[in-house]
């Protein structure tokens, strides 16, 4: 998640450091619908929302129509979506008009043609200092069993790539878990084990803050990278098979836990550096290196992390004229950063800026295949995390606008189809091995290490 009021993640930080992180640019929200209970229902049938042209030129109907195909043959996985906040504060229901700001729902799900998606498990550096890492995942965890509950002919729980494929096949859609910073586990390879007993996939492995054992790119440089009980946590990772996510972390970081790692590891929610320089986006050496390693860059949508060059100015500006409001904000609700961060939200999306042209977006593709080649790239676009994205590319409804831009550039069916999801499966699929070949346990081989 990357759209968040720094101001509630840190709420006893100084006001200094509220500013400088905790306005990241804003952006409108979409408006809502009510969902289908079928899955390929005629509001949910892909396409349905994305059939204007993002930049309003005339859509090659054509084309436009062999986009839509292969959408819906094709496994689409999207890696990182925060609606998981508003599902555990507010008890959103997904079969509901999302909450403004918010923006996924089933019937957008369904729009996009979404096979598989990752709710994000995000837990604000509050609870790290506050107490309460662990129980705010567990209760996060809570609301997706809830939501998987509630629509059996919709949603699926998956905890494999096996799953994944199931779901699709059974024309539903695959819920996964995935945890956002380190700081949940709390220290305890234990914990760890029992998130993953509970059906968590991939860690990342720190938010913005740097935690008690790995440095994070937007914090204190403590570990200079990963600590030894930091890289007992990838080890542990990779017995259990759950995939190590190299989001957020510094460059230190992922490189040892490139080096560290048995199995490939994902980026999450990441773009390109050398188009948007921002510690948050991926260098060139550190693409390279995940492809060697057998990983996947999973593309971020978010307008910062697509062209900081153009967005940053625009979101300082923005940030000076609605400082007394924030302010007010983070008076207000200092003690409640879960309500803190939520009406921040509610400012962006009055506010927004203008929306960045969708080729934006797909250069990043472009460049992480030149980088680090087709295999190699994925989607993961931070829907509900941040509140601006580039045009044609603003909820889960949206997705046929990507297949429909690739196709454009001359990528062939079976190159498009890896970059919706097959990419990914390969990992999760390559990680599940690896874990098999290292142990026959959750709990009875596991390290008991602490950190000293």
């Amino acid at each position: 998640m990357d759209r968040r009021t720094f101001a509630a993640a840190l709420v006893v930080g100084s006001m200094l450091v509220a500013v400088l992180y905790s306005r990241p640019a804003r952006a409108g929200a979409s408006g809502g619908g009510s969902a289908t209970s079928n899955a390929h229902g005629a509001h949910g049938e892909p396409g349905a929302r994305a059939r204007q042209s993002p930049a309003g030129e005339p859509r090659d109907e054509k084309l436009w129509q062999r986009a839509l195909a292969i959408h819906r043959k094709a496994i689409v996985i999207d890696t990182h979506n925060d609606v998981t906040t508003p599902m555990t504060n507010d008890d959103y229901d997904l079969a509901g008009p999302p909450p403004v700001p918010y923006r996924t729902s089933l019937e957008r799900m369904k729009q996009g043609g979404l096979s598989a998606e990752f709710f994000s498990l995000y837990v604000r550096p509050w609870y790290v200092t506050h107490g309460g890492a662990a129980r705010r995942t567990l209760d996060m965890i809570d609301s997706v069993y809830r939501a998987v509950e509630r629509h059996p002919n919709d949603l699926i729980l998956a905890t494999s790539a096996a799953d994944i494929r199931r779901a699709k096949k059974q024309k539903k859609i695959a819920a996964l878990l995935g945890i956002e910073g380190g700081h949940a586990i709390e220290n305890s390879l234990a914990t760890l084990r029992e998130f993953y007993r509970l059906g968590v996939r991939y860690m990342t492995l720190t938010w913005n803050n740097t935690n008690d054992w790995a440095d994070a790119a937007r914090g204190e440089r403590k570990h200079h990278g990963l600590s030894p009980f930091g890289e007992e946590v990838v080890r542990e990772m990779n017995r259990l098979g759950m995939l190590v996510d190299v989001s957020h972390v510094s460059d230190e970081t992922m490189s040892d836990a490139i080096d560290v790692s048995k199995a490939p590891v994902i980026a999450s929610h990441s773009s390109a550096r050398a188009l948007s320089n921002v510690p948050r986006n991926i260098p060139d050496d550190l693409l390279r290196r995940i492809a060697k390693n057998g990983g996947v860059v999973q593309v971020n949508f978010y307008s910062v992390f697509v062209d900081t060059a153009t967005v940053t100015p625009q979101n300082d500006a923005r940030n000076r004229r609605l400082k007394g409001q924030q302010d007010a904000l983070d008076e207000k609700y200092r003690d409640d950063p879960e309500r803190l961060a939520e009406e921040g939200d509610k400012l962006d999306a009055a506010n927004p800026l203008p929306p960045l042209p969708l080729s934006k977006l797909i250069d990043h593709i472009d460049y992480i295949v030149k980088v680090a080649g087709i295999d190699h790239v994925g989607l993961g676009p931070d829907f509900d995390g941040a509140m601006d994205f580039p045009e044609g590319a603003q909820d889960v409804s949206m997705y046929p606008n990507i297949t429909y831009e690739l196709l454009k550039r001359g990528y062939s069916e079976q190159d498009i189809r890896k970059i919706l999801g097959e990419n990914f499966l390969r990992v999760f699929a390559e990680a599940e091995r690896v874990s098999r070949s290292l142990s026959k346990s959750i709990s009875g081989d596991g390290s008991v290490k602490r950190i000293r």
